[in-house]
């Protein structure tokens, strides 16, 4: 059996992975909330968590793990936005949604087992939350619900803060109805216009956190193996869920591990709109960007270190994939005879299962590529080590996105040269193609790109 050692945010050291039961390995991973696309930061946890579910499922068998990942689908955000649009809730959820499932698709993510929606959890929800008003963790006010943090003795363990810290260097909510600042929101009051439920507070929405605590306990238990998310949510959100799950349901241990990736940065700087480094997986998607270079550069950096996007590391790693690609393509018939997806060397599940070393398996992958070269045996591996991480083995997946961005690049510059009557650049765009091994037909009707096994795309630079 191999070892899995992960970096347990709850204790501050990689421990051992011994799940609660081996035959339902079970984790769960904070979604999205569903208003808008998904930016590149959003895209990072679904990428990392992704590697581990993978990872579980080769060590305890592909029916032997349960993960979910919800999508908050009622929120203040998203009330905003139907107002600012004009659009109903439910439209901009459902649209958002699936733009959320298509552009992770597109990353090598595979979908969670289950994907609960909040507005799907409200009466357990409110359940929950009248199991803490019984047990003294919660009060009613105004129409408010609020969890009563001093009711709960290791609140501030998991990030390592007091509740004193926590008031003197957060920017909370001070509200009349408070007990004391730090207490939180479990159910807030709706207008008329506004989403809401019946509840015997009132006619109102849940606050943020109590949904995860809710849908959790419903789909894994009041105990389960792993949650995961960004570092941005280990407070207030994970060490609130903490708190509201461990006082509801105290028999149980919640979550046992608890994993978070750093953030993202754009050119050594956090992205942001006002730096105009700002955007989303589905602008790298339709800039030509193949999702399997967004997957690369997200694993080439160690989920717990902060991993920094730039234009120099895409490049680096579409050519690094479509190098390993033409290696493995040249020893096809025999790897698509011996290779299943199923038997990654042991050197890459190894350096995964040191507390997700993408960066290490990777490096092992160029030391098979090297080999590859001369090596069935070690194409089939390479092979396999790529499906493993989530990568497709074949050249046709880079090459559809190579041929989409470039045709649709030639088809605007002879455009823009029909009208001018100047067809120097259309010439001079044909002339790059030939050179970086894209064979090219035009008719008055079409544009036929085909990828020769000579493609170079280094040699494609001078087009962007």
């Amino acid at each position: 059996m191999v070892e899995i050692k992960l970096h347990n945010t709850k204790t501050r050291k990689k421990e051992v992975f011994t799940p609660i039961d081996a035959s339902n390995v079970r984790m769960y991973v904070c979604g999205p909330t569903v208003y808008d696309r998904a930016h590149l930061g959003n895209a990072r946890p679904v990428v990392v968590f992704d590697v581990l579910n993978r990872l579980l499922r080769h060590v305890y068998g592909e029916d032997h793990v349960t993960y979910v990942r919800n999508f908050t689908d009622v929120d203040d955000k998203i009330i905003a936005r139907a107002e600012q649009s004009g659009r109903e809730i439910g439209q901009i959820t459902s649209e958002t949604t699936q733009w959320f499932l298509e552009d992770m698709a597109a990353l090598g993510a595979r979908e969670p087992d289950h994907m609960p929606r909040a507005t799907q959890y409200i009466p357990q929800m409110v359940l929950m939350i009248e199991e803490l008003i019984a047990g003294g963790h919660a009060y009613a006010a105004e129409g408010h619900v609020l969890f009563a943090v001093e009711s709960y003795e290791k609140y501030g363990a998991l990030s390592g803060r007091t509740v004193k810290d926590m008031i003197a260097g957060s920017r909370v909510e001070v509200a009349p109805y408070k007990r004391n600042p730090m207490d939180f929101v479990l159910w807030k009051p709706s207008s008329g216009d506004q989403p809401g439920w019946d509840s015997p507070w009132g006619y109102g929405r849940p606050g943020w956190h109590i949904e995860c605590s809710a849908m959790s306990y419903e789909l894994l238990g009041e105990s389960f193996d792993i949650h995961g998310g960004g570092n941005d949510l280990m407070f207030p959100h994970h060490e609130n869920e903490i708190a509201q799950s461990c006082c509801a349901h105290p028999q149980g241990d919640f979550a046992r591990y608890w994993l978070h990736n750093e953030m993202l940065q754009v050119e050594g700087r956090k992205m942001s709109k006002s730096l105009g480094n700002f955007f989303t997986v589905r602008d790298l998607l339709d800039q030509g960007v193949p999702g399997e270079v967004i997957r690369f550069v997200f694993l080439s950096t160690h989920y717990r270190k902060p991993m920094d996007w730039t234009e120099k590391k895409a490049k680096e790693a579409e050519a690094t994939l479509l190098s390993w690609k033409k290696t493995i393509d040249v020893w096809r018939f025999e790897v698509g005879k011996k290779s299943s997806g199923k038997n990654p060397p042991r050197t890459i599940v190894d350096a995964v299962s040191d507390d997700l070393n993408t960066a290490l398996a990777i490096s092992e992958m160029h030391a098979l590529a090297k080999k590859a070269k001369n090596s069935i045996e070690a194409a089939i591996e390479l092979a396999e080590a790529m499906v493993f991480l989530g990568f497709n083995p074949s050249t046709d997946v880079l090459e559809e996105h190579d041929l989409a961005f470039l045709k649709g690049m030639l088809q605007n510059i002879r455009e823009n040269a029909m009208e001018t009557k100047d067809f120097s650049e259309v010439d001079r765009m044909k002339t790059v193609l030939v050179a970086a091994g894209v064979k090219v037909k035009m008719s008055k009707s079409d544009i036929v790109l085909e990828l020769t096994p000579d493609f170079d795309p280094s040699k494609l630079e001078s087009l962007k």
